[in-house]
């Protein structure tokens, strides 16, 4: 019986790729670098005891001076707790074009520099020694009554026509009661940013509270239109800013993980209901 033969199995008969297409562009031939052969080239070695390491961006890594850390984690508590609305109120300030307006006004009533003070205290000795005039105290000149027991004492008087407090006063608690006491006694008050813009008005490093007693004529005016804003601003809402509490402000993390529970009750609601 003569042997069967067995067909062979083709081999590679699959797609053929296309080759690839010819280069028609002209190929420009690289120039070869010229290498100084006086410098030889080092690869850097990072390792420990090695190369100097590179500079990075290490402020994450920064121990910060322990005031800086306070004053973060005092804006963060802000952030996360509940803030009552007496300390709450402090945050609504004044807005740039008003206080632009308000500290031109208080800039025409700042208190005399020493030196000035200085010059004057001497005019006055030298009148007394020739002996033209008879020494009589000079009247106190109007200017901003600056310190929360002075502005405490003139709104209980009735004597302050205006008053500016710093948003920032640490501990707060030093002119926590003067927006009340205002609004019982009828005194316009206001709000501004930064207890050290204040101390700069009065010729100190900081201040808290500021007051305008005495006012020359010719500011009557201005002062009138200041008085108008503040009291629409402040004194008028003193109902609705009482109510209004702060923070409340979740971080992010705790944010996502409401939200991954709130999705993971969706899908869970849409499976019973048989969606």
């Amino acid at each position: 019986m003569p042997p069967v033969k067995k067909a062979k199995r083709a081999v590679g008969r699959g797609k053929k790729v296309a080759p690839a297409p010819l280069k028609t562009e002209n190929v420009v031939k690289k120039k070869a670098k010229k290498v100084n052969p006086l410098f030889e080239k080092r690869a850097k070695n990072f390792g420990i005891g090695q190369d100097i390491q590179p500079k990075r961006d290490l402020t994450r890594f920064v121990r910060w001076p322990k005031y800086v850390r306070l004053q973060r984690q005092k804006a963060i508590l802000y952030k996360r707790l509940r803030v009552p609305p007496p300390i709450n109120q402090f945050k609504q300030t004044v807005d740039r074009n008003l206080a632009i307006e308000l500290f031109r006004l208080l800039e025409k009533y700042r208190p005399e520099s020493k030196q000035s003070k200085e010059n004057r205290l001497k005019k006055r000795a030298v009148k007394k020694a020739k002996g033209r005039e008879a020494d009589v105290p000079t009247k106190r000149r109007a200017c901003v009554r600056q310190g929360a027991n002075t502005v405490v004492k003139l709104v209980e008087q009735k004597k302050a026509q205006l008053v500016v407090l710093a948003h920032d006063v640490d501990p707060i608690e030093l002119v926590l009661c003067i927006p009340s006491l205002c609004r019982k006694m009828g005194v316009p008050y206001c709000i501004v940013k930064g207890k050290a813009r204040l101390g700069r008005l009065v010729r100190r490093k900081t201040c808290s509270a500021v007051a305008l007693a005495n006012i020359r004529p010719e500011d009557r005016t201005s002062l009138s239109k200041l008085v108008e804003v503040v009291k629409t601003n402040y004194n008028d809402r003193f109902d609705e800013i009482r109510r209004q509490w702060g923070g409340g402000v979740l971080s992010q993390r705790s944010r996502a993980r409401v939200e991954k529970l709130a999705k993971a009750k969706a899908k869970d609601l849409a499976q019973r209901m048989g969606f």
